[in-house]
């Protein structure tokens, strides 16, 4: 059994004002991709400049909480915001979705790459090796929260989570910080630095994500207001991956036997 470790919720507090650990989590990771990308953009085949990353990752942070708020309130809560959807703007209650704000990313990549003559694709294929870190961070801040917290388990790897029960159980907010921050960052970093057919670093990304995040599902506990959605052992978080495991290998299949797309790093500077 392992002691889950008590942290403050307020990294900072100076009087009535808290700095909380989770919001800096979401600092660390905007920070991080901006970092990354700025060193992206300095290589010569990339069409992202260090200027214009410093403009994307304004859309980029505006898809993540628009679309990360919206996502959760369609996928996992739509009954009750059908009902209240003014509360789909109180952002303090909690509540946000990987998933959605994946589809915020994308809509900016899409419209930031209309006004900056890029192609979906080529922002796309710069931006996801940007994206593993910010999920790590994403999750460590879950597990500093004590939220999101897995199944049980009799392993000696096992917390006590407050306000989850008595029960140990899997910490898999640290499962997923593994995977889809940390060796999914490794995967998808190393396939951007070769050439590649277009659309295939984002296609890596999204089959890497979904067969993570499906996995993990198993150690994880389902949203207690919607339990199994499917077949009686699948979860929601595990529904919303299916896509981008199918979309992710049928991309990549179809890409490397169309070798006409344009490659990721062109000849010259390969």
């Amino acid at each position: 059994m392992l002691s889950y470790p008590y942290f403050d919720p307020n990294m900072i507090s100076i009087g009535p004002l808290h700095l909380r650990w989770y919001g800096m989590m979401y600092v660390f990771g905007v920070v991080s991709g901006w970092l990354m990308g700025r060193y992206r953009a300095n290589k010569p085949w990339n069409k992202m400049t260090p200027t214009k990353m410093d403009d994307f990752i304004t859309w980029a942070v505006v898809g993540v909480v628009a679309g990360g708020r919206l996502g959760y309130c369609m996928f996992y809560n739509a009954s009750y915001y059908l009902q209240k959807p003014l509360k789909i703007f109180a952002v303090w209650e909690g509540g946000m979705s990987f998933h959605g704000g994946l589809l915020g990313v994308l809509f900016a990549c899409w419209l930031f790459g209309r006004f900056n003559n890029m192609t979906f694709t080529e922002v796309g294929d710069f931006v996801s090796p940007l994206v593993p870190p910010g999920l790590f961070f994403g999750r460590i801040g879950n597990f500093i929260n004590a939220e999101l917290w897995g199944r049980e388990t009799d392993g000696w790897w096992g917390m006590v989570f407050p306000g989850a029960g008595p029960m140990l159980r899997h910490p898999s907010q640290l499962y997923e910080a593994a995977l889809e921050g940390v060796l999914l960052f490794i995967i998808v970093w190393w396939y951007s630095m070769k050439p590649r057919p277009r659309g295939c670093v984002g296609a890596v990304f999204l089959l890497g994500y979904g067969i993570f995040r499906f996995t993990v599902e198993f150690a994880r506990e389902p949203d207690a207001h919607l339990g199994f959605v499917a077949l009686n052992w699948m979860s929601m978080g595990q529904i919303l991956c299916l896509p981008m495991i199918v979309f992710g290998v049928t991309y990549l299949w179809w890409a490397y036997r169309n070798e006409k797309t344009n490659p990721t790093i062109p000849a010259e500077f390969r």
